[in-house]
């Protein structure tokens, strides 16, 4: 792969108009948000988020939500409390986040069904519909129309006096929660509609609140200035020497360049739009970044795919890539520039991260008030610094971002190979694999989440944060696969990710406590009663608490 050439990776299906374009929907508290559809295009849902919510001044859990707002109909019998987790930056007075997350309830575990039908302005049906299976919590099967399903409530306490301690709180919200994405291969084949010219709205009809059905205003757009799809093209600008590869020391750049699925540049060239520009004003071309200042996240539980994180990294070198367990600080991302999760001494592989804006305009434009940050142009060059004693070999430059453009909301990730020291490739051990063996039919890696097909390419940013310490990709893959029904499998079967007996024998409370819910009493008076529900504690849940215990896992198959 020549390291100077310019690099796209086309999303599957996008380069002909004739080809259906998946659609994205969002409906919050009964209200449709109103999008632009291209005329006579053919689509198919292939995201639907919900959302119901109320304020309340008292501890109730989210029983609110029973007798008030858009699902006061549904049927909440068995809903229960099933873990909490407190937001671990402080709010800006000093009080603290908690957020409890409650499940069961009849509404979320139920099969149903979600009709979509084209309506024109008074209400009349107008054209092709579409109807969809849900799925239910315990299993995931042939006939659903999603691979990803959740349903959930929450219940935010936003003036908790500690980071442990709600008492005296009175500031509440209870929001119920519909995440439906990543449509199976069968929607996007035999569920598709083409949108009729006198089409005004979508209406969206879901079993359980059939007597609210909803209504997503739509406006035509005959001729749009971009196409659907969404490509990241990487070119390396620092030349590579003869040979084609980099000596250990150098400073490498690349330009990004963000395009649509028919390769049209979606910026001006050198530059990017300001955080302004894309967040609160909606860029045109449908480029966005991080927006979960806003529209907080939570993983499994709360709208991770809507993060929309523009960013950048190199790992490697590939032979000694691993998980990184070492905490980064949001004071590291106030600084301008790169930061640096792996660091060779400490971690045994070198990372570098840039987000797009850099953090220091990100993070400064949230947390400076005299950062003017959110307002500054982007620049659409990217440089690592390669330390000095980088092992020789193949390093991984990735790119990662999500477009949202007139009813599409999709991931990109593009990965290129440098060869530092060497032209000789070298290959990652990673002891994980085995993905597609569930990730199909509409979970294909190359659709969920950021579309990256390359699994050694995630720990260079999925390192632990100070403010979000589930970010290493084990704590986050654990805690989804252990939480969720539909996985079909046996959790204890570590055989299912793993390769190795090694991969598993790496003991800690983040390895452990990022499945389990619970462990001895024993365990409680030397390590800590479970502090978290994603890594069981603080910053010590990384450390390596035993050589001699947990050497294998019950079931494990290895």
């Amino acid at each position: 792969m020549a390291a100077a050439g310019i690099l796209l990776v086309p999303w599957a299906g996008q380069a002909k108009a004739s080809t259906p374009v998946p659609l994205a929907l969002e409906i919050d508290n009964g209200e449709g948000k109103p999008i632009d559809l291209a005329k006579g295009r053919t689509y198919y849902l292939d995201t639907l988020d919900i959302r119901a919510a109320i304020g309340a001044y008292a501890d109730e859990g989210v029983d609110g939500l029973k007798f008030q707002g858009d699902f006061r109909n549904l049927d909440w019998r068995g809903v229960s409390k099933a873990e909490q987790e407190f937001v671990l930056l402080a709010n800006a007075d000093g009080t603290y986040t908690r957020r409890a997350f409650y499940r069961n309830a009849a509404w979320m575990n139920q099969n149903g069904f979600i009709m979509l039908d084209q309506v024109d302005a008074r209400g009349r049906v107008t054209g092709e519909g579409a109807v969809l299976l849900t799925g239910d919590s315990g299993s995931r099967s042939i006939t659903d129309a999603f691979f990803i399903r959740r349903m959930r409530a929450i219940q935010w306490t936003y003036d908790c006096p500690t980071a442990t301690d709600c008492t005296g709180a009175r500031s509440f919200e209870e929001e119920a929660l519909v995440e439906l994405r990543n449509a199976t291969t069968l929607v996007g084949a035999s569920q598709t509609f083409k949108l009729h010219p006198q089409t005004a709205a979508i209406r969206v009809t879901w079993s359980q609140n059939l007597l609210r059905p909803y209504f997503v205003p739509i406006r035509q757009i005959d001729k749009p200035a971009y196409a659907y799809g969404f490509q990241i093209g990487v070119q390396a600008i620092t030349p590579a020497r003869k040979d084609g590869t980099y000596a250990a020391g150098t400073d490498v750049s690349f330009r990004v360049t963000l395009r649509d699925g028919e390769g049209k540049a979606l910026h001006a060239p050198g530059t990017l739009p300001s955080y302004m520009d894309t967040v609160l004003n909606e860029d045109p071309a449908g480029i966005r970044y991080y927006t979960a200042f806003f529209d907080p996240t939570t993983t499994y539980y709360r709208r991770k795919h809507r993060e929309r994180m523009l960013m950048a990294q190199i790992i490697g070198p590939a032979q000694r890539i691993q998980p990184i367990r070492s905490i980064l600080a949001l004071e590291d991302f106030l600084q301008p520039g790169t930061q640096n999760p792996g660091q060779l001494p400490r971690d045994g592989v070198y990372s570098e991260v840039q987000t797009l804006p850099q953090g220091s305009d990100l993070f400064g434009g949230a947390f400076d008030p005299t950062a003017y940050g959110w307002t500054v142009p982007v620049s659409d060059i990217v440089t690592f610094h390669v330390p000095a004693d980088a092992p020789a070999g193949t390093y991984f430059v990735t790119l990662k971002g999500r477009r949202v453009y007139m009813g599409e909301d999709i991931p990109a990730t593009t990965n290129v190979q440098i060869q530092i020291g060497t032209p000789v490739v070298t290959q990652a051990n990673l002891g994980v694999g085995n993905c597609q063996t569930c990730h199909t039919n509409g979970g294909e890696l190359s659709k969920v989440l950021h579309g990256n097909t390359n699994v050694a390419a995630c720990a260079g940013c999925h390192a632990p944060l100070s403010f979000e310490l589930e970010g290493p990709i084990a704590v986050r893959l654990h805690f989804i696969h252990s939480r969720s029904g539909r996985l079909n499998t046996s959790v204890q079967n570590c055989s299912t990710c793993h390769t190795s007996v090694a991969s598993i024998q790496r003991t800690s409370k983040a390895a452990c406590l990022s499945c389990h819910t619970s462990y001895p009493a024993w365990h409680e008076t030397q390590f800590g009663k479970i502090e978290s529900m994603y890594v069981g504690g603080g910053a010590e849940s990384f450390a390596n608490c035993t050589t001699s215990c947990h050497t294998n896992h019950p079931g494990s198959r290895l």
